[in-house]
Formats: C-alpha cells, structure tokens, sequence
C-alpha cells in the first residue's frame, strides 16, 4: 500500500486515466476510466490512514522510526512520496497510445504490488 512511488495509487489513478484518451474502443476507454477512478478512491483510503496514524503524533516519532527528516519537510502532512521517501514523479508511468503497449505497463505495475 504506497501512496506515491512508481507503483503507487497516485501513479496508479494518472496512469490508467492518461490512457483512457488514446483508447479506440469506447468499452476500453470507459473501463480505464473506471480503473482510474477506482484508484483515487484508494489514493483517498491510502491517505485517511496514514492521518490516523500520525495523529497527535511528534518529531520523535519518526525519528524513532528513522522517518524524522520526513517530519522536519512536512509535518504529519500526506505527501506522495515513495515507502523510501523519494518524492512522486511522473517519470514512473507511461501512457505510449498504443493500447496493447499501454495494457502491458499497466499489468506490470499492477503486478510490482501484488
């Protein structure tokens, strides 16, 4: 469960809905769109627990948990960064209007979380 990275829910939703565009079949179209909405729900749930849990929380927790320069940049703040702090970029998705290229990626990043 990573909110961003390359494999996760933000990369997820951007991905699935960028593609939608250059689909040719309209029920293709409609299911990426679908999946792409789907994945912000997730971008949602993904962000709601990661609040409850830093809740209240204070610099020595993270530290004690090696996150502390994560709290010194953003407090108990939901940024999209990756499990090891790198921050999200668009350079971990790809959207080539070739709908069986664009399948493919999507498989394989689907598959990086499983």
């Amino acid at each position: 469960m990573a909110y961003g990275g390359p494999d996760g829910e933000l990369g997820a939703s951007l991905r699935y809905l960028s593609q939608r565009f250059t689909m040719p079949d309209k029920r293709g179209m409609g299911l990426l769109t679908d999946i792409g909405t789907e994945e912000l729900g997730h971008l949602e749930m993904v962000g709601s627990i990661v609040t409850q849990l830093t809740k209240g929380e204070g610099a020595k927790s993270f530290d004690k948990w090696g996150r502390g320069d994560y709290y010194v940049d953003h407090s108990n703040a939901v940024f999209p960064a990756s499990a090891s702090g790198v921050p999200w970029t668009a350079a971990g998705i790809q959207s080539k209007g070739d709908p069986i290229a664009d399948i493919m990626e999507d498989m394989a990043a689907e598959g990086a979380t499983a």
